[in-house]
């Protein structure tokens, strides 16, 4: 593992062709390629509201892995001044840590 990303982090992964984005936790990553347990970002709002109200679950995070030659970036989830990191918007909205729900 590289330093900083340890498996069980959670992280935004950055694809190019095509262009993607997911956040996710990290379960390993290594010079050829990535394994995230992760939900698209164009669906993380419809996902958490979804958690939040009592509708059956439609979306969850899914166990993928990209060869590195797609990832064009990949950053820890952490907030950024007022900007809060995508794990605190998860609690604001679904009531409960993260971690917790996903079980690390």
């Amino acid at each position: 593992m590289i330093e900083g990303f340890e498996p069980r982090s959670l992280v935004i992964v950055n694809l190019i062709n095509p262009k993607e984005k997911f956040f996710g936790v990290l379960g390993s990553l290594s010079a050829a390629a990535i394994a995230v347990r992760a939900v698209n970002l164009d669906s993380f709002d419809d996902w958490i509201r979804q958690l939040a109200g009592d509708d059956e679950p439609e979306l969850d995070l899914m166990t993928m892995f990209f060869p590195l030659f797609r990832v064009e970036r990949i950053f820890l989830d952490e907030p950024s001044g007022a900007i809060r990191s995508y794990a605190q918007r998860f609690e604001d909205v679904v009531g409960r840590p993260i971690r917790e729900y996903l079980g690390v």
